[in-house]
């Protein structure tokens, strides 16, 4: 049975995706729990999963990620949500659990020069040269922005070397 909307759009089909949306995204803060509390549903830590999404579209813009955000994005915009999301789970549980390099590999780094958390050294290394041009003091940029994006600059290197 499908239920019609305007102009041709079915009812049923659009609240069948939300609703397997929903599921998915509900199963990761399952997992997330399970990465970092061994499945411990009583742990009051806050979880990761809270500031990435908001199912109900009732946070008012606090999480990063409402429900008609998701459903507008193509699957590889997806995969990269959860791609992020994951590199910040694993941030949380190895700062929590006393990793060294976990402050190094920090996963504001790479969005602070505009990339993925997954970029390869040639990707980090073009996108740098590029920055590095526009907030250059020399050709007219910013000295206290090009000292910011030197610092994580030498961050996302000081973590590859230490992997």
């Amino acid at each position: 049975m499908r239920i019609r909307l305007y102009k041709g759009i079915f009812i049923k089909s659009v609240f069948m995706y939300i609703d397997d949306i929903k599921h998915r995204i509900r199963k990761l803060k399952k997992l997330e729990r399970k990465i970092r509390f061994g499945g411990d549903t009583e742990n009051p830590a806050p979880l990761v999963w809270d500031i990435f999404f908001d199912l109900r579209g009732s946070a008012a813009g606090k999480a990063k990620y409402s429900i008609h955000k998701l459903t507008s994005m193509g699957a590889a915009e997806y995969r990269g949500v959860i791609d992020d999301y994951f590199a910040h789970v694993y941030y949380v549980y190895y700062r929590e659990n006393g990793f060294a390099f976990a402050e190094v590999k920090t996963p504001a780094l790479p969005e602070h020069l505009d990339l993925p958390h997954g970029a390869d050294p040639v990707e980090v290394k073009k996108r740098f040269r590029e920055l590095a041009k526009i907030y250059h003091p020399d050709t007219g940029g910013d000295a206290e922005k090009f000292i910011e994006l030197k610092q994580a600059y030498d961050k996302l290197e000081k973590a590859r070397d230490q992997l």
